[in-house]
């Protein structure tokens, strides 16, 4: 299956639509400059490779901490040449990245969340619970520890709340408790004994909704294996910053965690910092955000029929309208 069989864009118009006024003009001071567009989540390219075609002026710097996601998506991408440069990275390494590159402003940054097609269709990597594989769940492979080593090693309390920070899980103490007796006979290795550990640790009445009654606890350990959230509530504010004025930024999030961080940081953005009771707002007080959303937009019906992974999605940009003072 080839990469772009492989990979179908979540809310692609849609996000395409909210940073063309920023990626249409030349960038930089003065203009003439090509707008640079920052994809901070790469993956296989597909919004990369939309966006390097919509707007032929554009120069898009990729991002990715996945190796192998980087050699597919260099593979999608190269007939662009120099317009694209793709970086080894984290997204919240996108200052040093930008400093690196001798960017100091964006006109457009885009966040994908969540995990890319690839990490799901590839057994071996243990992002997904439908199959048996190996509890890794890493998306940089060459670094960190997996989920299985959480598993085994973390303390019960602090297991208890990853799954019920990361994953929501109600029952996240029930289910601690069964990995605890059981990893005492045995460590955990593969997905397949871990979701058959949920099943039997779970009241009858929570397996009868929410669909996987294992999809919590491996989005937990997902976040976990990778300091999601961490990263995100970094690099979210980070991203902002190196906006230009006029410069956009969409984010597709996939669950209500990294929804609620990237709301936040939209709405401080767009707030006044003012102290209550001034009669005049000074400048420096002034929102540097204008929301481009009213709250998350969902993708189509049509989109979901099409595109089964686009259901949780959830759209929120801003645009920068201000300097910082």
């Amino acid at each position: 299956m080839s990469t772009n069989e492989r990979h179908v864009p979540v809310m692609l118009r849609r996000c395409l639509d909210l940073l063309a006024p920023a990626l249409e003009k030349p960038g930089g001071a003065g203009g003439g400059r090509a707008p640079v567009v920052v994809d901070c989540t790469l993956g296989l390219g597909g919004h990369s490779e939309a966006m390097l075609s919509a707007f032929p002026e554009v120069r898009l710097i990729g991002l990715d901490r996945d190796p192998e996601a980087l050699r597919l998506a260099g593979e999608r991408l190269a007939p662009f040449g120099e317009r694209a440069t793709l970086v080894h990275a984290v997204y919240d390494e996108l200052p040093r990245v930008l400093d690196r590159l001798g960017v100091p402003r964006v006109q457009g940054v885009l966040f994908d969340l969540g995990v890319s097609s690839m990490q799901l269709d590839e057994a071996e990597r243990g992002f997904a619970y439908a199959r048996d594989a190996p509890l890794d769940m890493r998306m940089d492979q060459s670094r960190g520890i997996g989920a299985a080593e959480v598993l085994n090693t973390y303390p019960p309390g602090e297991l208890v709340r990853v799954l019920r920070v990361y994953g929501e899980e109600k029952h996240a103490k029930r289910i601690v408790e069964a990995i605890v007796r059981e990893r005492e006979k045995e460590p955990f290795t593969t997905s397949a004994r871990l979701v058959e550990l949920i099943r039997a640790a779970l009241p009858q009445a929570a397996k009868r909704t929410g669909g996987n009654p294992a999809k919590r606890t491996f989005q937990a350990l997902r976040i976990e294996v990778n300091g999601e959230l961490a990263v995100l509530g970094r690099a979210l504010p980070a991203a902002v910053a190196a906006l230009a004025v006029g410069g956009r930024i969409a984010v597709l999030s996939y669950h209500s965690l990294e929804d609620r961080l990237v709301k936040q940081v939209l709405a401080a953005g767009a707030a006044s910092t003012a102290p209550p009771g001034l009669p005049v707002v000074p400048e420096r007080y002034q929102p540097r955000l204008r929301l481009l959303t009213r709250g998350a937009e969902l993708p189509t019906e049509e989109e979901v029929a099409e595109n089964r992974r686009a259901a949780p999605a959830r759209l929120r940009g801003a645009e920068r309208i201000r300097e910082e003072p």
